[in-house]
């Protein structure tokens, strides 16, 4: 096993949700190397399900991959926010359901290789109808899928964002489907 010491961390950029640096590394005592870093607030995310058994999830487009996703409900946390807080509040705004009862179901870090980003995800079965508050820069589809028919859509390749991934995986195992 390597031995890793960061020698240096330096700020390149600092942007609204994330802050980008520069690392100076040295292994085993002998080299440094210099690795890329992102610095991510946290984020969580909902499997909100219907009366219906139906999940769900918002459309929407994602300039980074210049498409469309269909994922499940999720944002930043707020300075001072817990992760559950933060997903029933992105869920409600999002989806303009208010979810009652919520459980922990997994965490993930999206890209361990280069970003710290760690994503609280959560479901509830409890939702009551508000409306939905969009940032100004939100354009959101609701769209509602059985669980069987997600996990259909993972496997085919048609949802492949990383927390959406694993969170209906997760969400599909803990009620032994």
């Amino acid at each position: 096993m390597h031995c890793f010491k960061r020698i240096k961390r330096e700020l390149a950029s600092k942007g609204s949700i994330i802050d980008f640096y520069k690392d100076t590394m040295e292994i085993n005592g002998e080299k440094q190397v210099s690795f890329d870093f992102i610095n991510h607030k946290g984020a969580s995310a909902m499997i909100p399900v219907d009366g219906d058994g139906k999940i769900l999830m918002v459309r929407q487009y994602r300039p980074a991959i210049d498409q469309e996703t269909l994922e499940i409900p999720a944002g930043g946390l707020n300075p001072g926010e817990d992760n559950k807080t933060c997903a029933v509040r992105e869920c409600e705004e999002e989806t303009g359901y208010k979810p009652g009862e919520t459980h922990h179901l997994i965490d993930v870090y999206t890209t361990v290789a280069f970003c710290n980003e760690r994503i609280g995800i959560y479901y509830t079965k409890e939702l009551t109808p508000t409306s939905q508050n969009l940032d100004d820069d939100e354009y959101v589809m609701i769209e509602r899928y059985s669980l069987e028919e997600l996990v259909q859509m993972i496997l085919e390749g048609k949802i492949t964002d990383a927390k959406t991934v694993a969170g209906i995986l997760a969400y599909q195992t803990k009620m032994g489907q």
